[in-house]
């Protein structure tokens, strides 16, 4: 790069070093293990974890015994094999959840490292702090979903080609390692990334438009190349059909289709929610770019999360599914342009950023030691019957080692926000540490109410209880693929769709004011349930009517 990185005046020390790794360490662990496959995110996902190890095939993904081929299935490989090497420690559904915990753990050092490389010595640390001070990051990231390996991927790819002028092997390495991770997770939407910002760069920037590049851009495709085509071709051989079902159906034609009808309202979805997803990388981000904004062409180190940013934004915001949890890729430039704005943040913006992240998270860490406080002894405050009233049947208790976790995690908060030096970093510290701190209360104090709302167990244990000695088979109606998962994984019920002519139960999910079955002489109801605070969700199980 011919950009002169600035000199930090507060250099990293080992010692620093250390407890940043902690902090992130900290961040990074918890909330891995300790509850249940949370609706919505985690259900589908576990479900084809589990459906590997109970049938041992690996290379076609299924739910409940049909294949379900949205993705391709690297995570899934990486959390089945998690889950069955703790599981003589864990259950297996935190087991598998290590494997999140696994492809994060690969974002932040590529993401340090990139910021490494792009901004000097010591904003490699600067950048893993601003990402995990990122509110999207927050819960996406300790979750099970493919994203997670998708983003390491990315991750990766900008590292890679944060390296591409100077060094080709090892650009094109992590360029084509981080492709096919992607690719492997989800499917097409990486290498069109890597497309599209190979092509960007040399046609936007006259910088990019040298030998080593093009050299590092052909190499990335060649270490890409094993990604892209063994797991296709052996799916193809294994079944046609499975690999249309992959390549079209939930992909190649789910996009011309999606093209045809043309972007919707949901296109403006990330440019709504990307402000608070990224916060408070967003407008250090936007700082830096307007601050520098005449001297962009001969800031290479700009250029390349620019343009990745730009890529991703478009990239995403056009295609034909959008939610929340798909923004993480963006989150990565983003934060790599926030780490370049620390050497040109001004004092003022920096302290009142400092100051609004103590005053905010002192405010919610207080809200939430007296919201659990209320619960365990039961006042009567407005808090406390809002609570009991959204997690009905939810019984409190008192767990040691969990309150002593959140004693603590709260006094070194306020040690940590008391003694930390002046400096540029202070902020975006102070600021990932108020969010690890609400993060460890969460998963402390709060992790048994989340949980009662959020799993399924309690609703499938009672289904079970209900179910006939003898059956031939249970038919789910308007049943998702979540819900068909966590029947399977809680009480061994495998659902079938069609009902019309052989199964003997029904299995019908809807609300509270569904209507009752049209041809009920033939039918009988005998159990009717839903999660605990759920009003969304209500499941009916009939029993067909043996007729004289």
């Amino acid at each position: 790069m011919y950009f002169i990185k600035p000199t930090d005046p507060n250099p990293i020390t080992p010692t620093k070093a250390v407890l940043l790794g902690l902090l992130c360490l900290i961040w990074l662990g918890t909330g891995l293990v300790g509850h249940d496959p949370w609706k919505p995110d985690e259900v589908s996902g576990f479900g084809l974890i589990y459906s590997m190890l109970q049938n041992g095939d690996w290379l076609a993904p299924a739910i409940a015994g049909e294949p379900f081929m949205d993705k391709p299935p690297l995570f899934y490989w990486t959390a089945a094999l998690s889950a069955k090497l703790f599981s003589p420690l864990l259950q297996l559904h935190d087991g598998a959840r290590l494997a999140s915990g696994f492809y994060t753990a690969l974002t932040l050092l590529f993401t340090g490292l990139a910021g490494r490389r792009l901004y000097g010595e010591n904003r490699g640390w600067a950048a893993a702090i601003i990402l995990i001070g990122c509110l999207g990051m927050l819960v996406s990231a300790h979750q099970m979903t493919t994203d997670l390996a998708l983003l390491a991927g990315c991750a990766m790819m900008l590292y890679g080609f944060s390296l591409s002028q100077e060094r080709v092997i090892r650009a094109g390495l992590w360029i084509g390692t981080g492709m096919g991770i992607g690719f492997m997770s989800k499917g097409f939407i990486s290498p069109i990334l890597f497309v599209l910002i190979a092509a960007s760069l040399p046609l936007l920037f006259q910088n990019w438009r040298k030998r080593h590049y093009y050299l590092s851009v052909a190499t990335a495709f060649l270490f890409a190349l094993p990604w892209l085509t063994i797991w296709p071709l052996l799916l193809y051989q294994h079944s046609p059909q499975l690999f249309t079902d992959w390549a079209w159906t939930h992909n190649i034609g789910k996009w011309a289709s999606y093209a045809k009808s043309g972007p919707g309202k949901d296109s403006l979805y990330y440019l709504e929610n990307l402000p608070w997803l990224a916060w408070p990388a967003m407008p250090l981000a936007a700082w830096v770019v307007w601050k520098s904004r005449k001297r962009l062409a001969q800031r290479e180190d700009l250029q390349l999360p620019l343009v990745g940013f730009a890529v991703m934004f478009i990239s995403l915001s056009l295609a034909a599914d959008i939610e929340e949890v798909f923004a993480l890729p963006m989150l990565l430039p983003i934060t790599l342009l926030a780490t370049a704005s620390l050497s040109m943040l001004k004092r003022g913006a920096a302290n009142a950023l400092d100051w609004f992240g103590i005053m905010t998270f002192a405010l919610i860490a207080i809200l939430m030691w007296w919201g659990w406080a209320g619960l365990l002894l039961d006042n009567q405050a407005k808090i406390t019957h809002w609570l009991k009233d959204y997690q009905p049947g939810f019984e409190p208790e008192l767990h040691t080692i969990p309150f002593v976790i959140a004693i603590v995690a709260t006094v070194l908060w306020v040690v940590l926000v008391w003694r930390v030096g002046r400096s540029m970093r202070r902020a975006t510290l102070n600021w990932a540490s108020g969010v690890t701190l609400i993060w460890v209360l969460a998963m402390t104090l709060w992790l048994p109410w989340l949980d009662s709302g959020k799993s399924y167990r309690n609703m499938v244990t009672a289904l079970k209880k209900a179910l006939p000695e003898h059956y031939q088979c249970i038919a789910g109606e308007h049943l998702g693929n979540g819900q068909r998962a966590m029947l399977h994984y809680f009480g061994n019920i495998i659902t079938q769709r069609d009902y019309k002519h052989r199964c003997d139960l029904r299995l019908i999910q809807g609300d509270r004011l569904s209507r009752p079955l049209l041809d009920e002489t033939r039918w009988e109801k005998i159990w009717e349930g839903s999660r605990k605070g759920d009003k969304n969700e209500r499941y009916r199980l009939y029993r067909r009517v043996e007729m004289p």
